[in-house]
């Protein structure tokens, strides 16, 4: 059996917090030099010209990538082998993020009632952690910063089984074409089959993990990923919504069993900015 402080955990999530702001992802800077070589609009090429600035700004500068520096998501696998001593998991959270927002000047956009009494609860807290515990004596941290934008043009399906692929494509298509202007692409997109009404959607943030251009492991949902990928980017949405070759830059899919009587389909959108930082801590000896 091993243990980890608490306080590694705030650590660590403030690190990531900070990180995940101002560098974008390797992969997805790559897909947006790859989507301006590809993209033949005057617009678009503009478009990409000023995003790819932005992400050497962001990075030289230490500056956030984006005015919205997102509600925090955190995807911990924590190994079953590991006890946590001092604060709760959560608290743990939100003391990281509370120290990145708050000392480096990211922007709280958390209220506390998402109906009635929406105040500000002025440290971008609390995040939105989600658990899996797994073998071993690590617990890997993977920090999301999402923006609401991306957020809202996200959307969740119950199909029939008997609809099929056809069916999942035609989802994934539609929801993109209404809203996906508003999301300021090129996107990534995030697919989550199967599971249930909760579970789908989970899915579907998980894929927005995976570097963009790995394709499933399944062949069968790597062809679906590529057939997804080129129906979409038929849209003609573009680079900003102003028309073009290049309306996202993957397509990610997630796959799990469900019931006999279902289909459920999730469609997590992430804007040209898709943002996420994770690293690792290793339990101590008792």
């Amino acid at each position: 059996m091993r243990y980890l402080d608490s306080f590694e955990i705030v650590k660590l999530v403030e690190e990531l917090c900070i990180e995940a702001n101002i560098r974008l992802p390797e992969d997805v800077a790559d897909g947006l030099v790859k989507a301006k070589e590809h993209e033949q609009s005057l617009y678009g090429q503009a478009v990409l010209d000023d995003l790819l600035q932005n992400v050497e700004i962001a990075r030289k500068e230490k500056m956030p990538l984006c005015q919205d520096c997102g509600m925090t998501v955190v995807f911990v696998d924590w190994g079953q082998e590991v006890l946590l001593v001092g604060k709760s998991l959560q608290e743990s959270v939100d003391e990281g993020v509370r120290r990145a927002y708050l000392g480096s000047y990211l922007r709280r956009s958390v209220v506390s009632d998402p109906l009635y009494d929406r105040k500000n609860t002025g440290d971008n807290t609390p995040a939105v952690v989600h658990l899996r515990f797994v073998e071993g004596s690590e617990v890997k941290i993977t920090v999301v910063p999402k923006g609401m934008g991306s957020e809202n043009a996200s959307a969740l399906a119950m199909l029939s089984p008997g609809e099929g692929e056809e069916g999942v494509i035609d989802f994934v298509k539609d929801v993109v074409a209404r809203k996906g202007q508003n999301a300021c692409p090129p996107l990534v997109v995030g697919v989550g089959i199967g599971g249930n009404f909760e579970s789908a959607p989970i899915l579907a943030k998980r894929a927005l993990l995976r570097p963009i251009g790995c394709r499933s492991a399944d062949e069968r949902y790597a062809r679906l990923e590529e057939k997804m990928l080129r129906h979409v980017n038929e849209l003609g949405l573009g680079p900003g919504g102003y028309g073009g070759k290049v309306t996202v830059l993957d397509v990610l899919v997630e796959f799990m069993p469900t019931h006999i009587a279902g289909l459920p389909v999730a469609v997590n959108i992430s804007c040209n900015a898709t943002r996420h930082a994770g690293g690792r801590l290793k339990g101590r000896e008792l």
